[in-house]
């Protein structure tokens, strides 16, 4: 019987890459909701060239996640109920749901994925990029975000602000409809303002895992 005898130079480069594995941190995947109590999604459009027309959707929600509580990393993928939608008008609200519009009977929601989020310069400013669907048809877009920096805050490890705004072209998605008033004006403009106040509020493992069922139940 032969018995081999190992040298520590044999493999001694193996072990020192082990050992070196132990100084990598690892990054812990931390996973936000957005507090729908604290939280609006809103938007405004001129009518007649002459005043604003200003609405909402009442209800929304979104898949969030970030590496630790760096928000340069941020995954987000948002949902907004279309049947949600108020402006304050209830036959303007109808016909905006119609099939001149937004089409609600066929195209239930609106969707947003993010591509990325990053950094413009100013202190607490960033470009949020992402995938905008309306009516069957994405576009990419860009979003202005302003982090609001919690003060002295007991759950400020917790939670995290953001003010949200962009400016779209209704047409892109082919909400094309108008029509001209008696003295010649268009009754909306194309551009519409997009207006976000959001309050997340960090998940903790059981959050988690009853958010993940209630989505897939949806």
């Amino acid at each position: 019987m032969q018995i081999y005898v190992l040298k520590k130079a044999q493999f001694g480069p193996s072990l020192r890459k082990l050992n070196n594995t132990k100084n990598i941190k690892m990054s812990v995947k931390t996973k936000w909701a957005i507090n729908p109590a604290n939280s609006k999604i809103s938007f405004k459009v001129m009518h007649l060239m002459i005043s604003n027309v200003k609405g909402l959707f009442k209800k929304f929600e979104a898949n969030i996640e970030t590496n630790e509580n760096d928000f340069t990393t941020t995954k987000i993928a948002l949902w907004i109920d279309l049947a949600s939608l108020e402006t304050g008008d209830k036959k303007r609200d109808e016909h905006l749901k119609s099939a001149e519009f937004f089409d609600v009977s066929k195209h239930k929601k609106i969707t947003f994925v993010s591509d990325s989020f990053v950094k413009t310069g100013k202190e607490g400013c960033y470009n949020l990029w992402g995938y905008l669907t309306m009516k069957g048809i994405t576009n990419r877009i860009k979003l202005d975000v302003k982090s609001i920096e919690p003060t002295n805050h007991i759950y400020s490890d917790d939670k995290a602000g953001f003010a949200v705004n962009a400016k779209l072209s209704r047409n892109d998605w082919g909400l094309n409809w108008n029509m001209a008033s008696a003295n010649g004006s268009i009754m909306g403009s194309d551009e519409v303002f997009i207006s976000c106040e959001i309050e997340l509020l960090k998940m903790h493992e059981q959050e988690q895992i009853t958010k993940q069922s209630a989505l897939v139940n949806m």
